[in-house]
C-alpha cells in the first residue's frame, strides 16, 4: 500500500493551500484517512481525521482547515486556510484499517 501525498508548498501567512493525498496498492478500503505534521524539532502531531467515525480537527487547526475525502475510494484532502507561521511543517497523510499507513510528507512553509 502506498500513499501518495500532494499540495505543499510555500504561502505567505494569511494564505491558503491544498493537500491531496490517494492509496493505492493491495488495499480494500481504509477506516480513517487524516493528516499528521511535524515541525522543525517538534514531534509530530496530529491535524485531522475523516473515518466511518465522523471528522475530528486538532485544537490548533480548527476553524481554519477542512478535511475532506472519499474513504472509499482511499483519498482523502485538507484545505488549509488563514495559514500562519506556526503551520510551517512537514504533512504526513495516513490511512488505517486497524494498520497505520503512512505517506511520504509534504512540505508546508507559512512566511513572509
Amino acid at each position: 500500500v502506498q500513499l501518495q501525498a500532494s499540495g505543499g508548498g510555500s504561502v505567505q501567512p494569511g494564505g491558503s493551500l491544498r493537500l491531496s493525498c490517494a492509496a493505492s496498492g493491495s488495499i480494500f478500503s481504509f477506516n480513517v484517512m487524516g493528516w499528521y505534521r511535524q515541525a522543525p524539532g517538534k514531534q509530530r502531531e496530529w491535524v485531522a481525521q475523516i473515518g466511518t467515525g465522523g471528522i475530528y480537527y486538532g485544537d490548533s487547526v480548527k476553524g481554519r482547515f477542512t478535511i475532506s475525502g472519499d474513504i472509499a475510494k482511499n483519498t482523502v484532502n485538507l484545505q488549509m486556510n488563514s495559514l500562519k507561521a506556526e503551520d510551517t511543517a512537514v504533512y504526513y497523510c495516513f490511512g488505517s484499517d486497524g494498520k497505520m499507513y503512512w505517506g511520504q510528507g509534504t512540505l508546508v512553509t507559512v512566511s513572509s
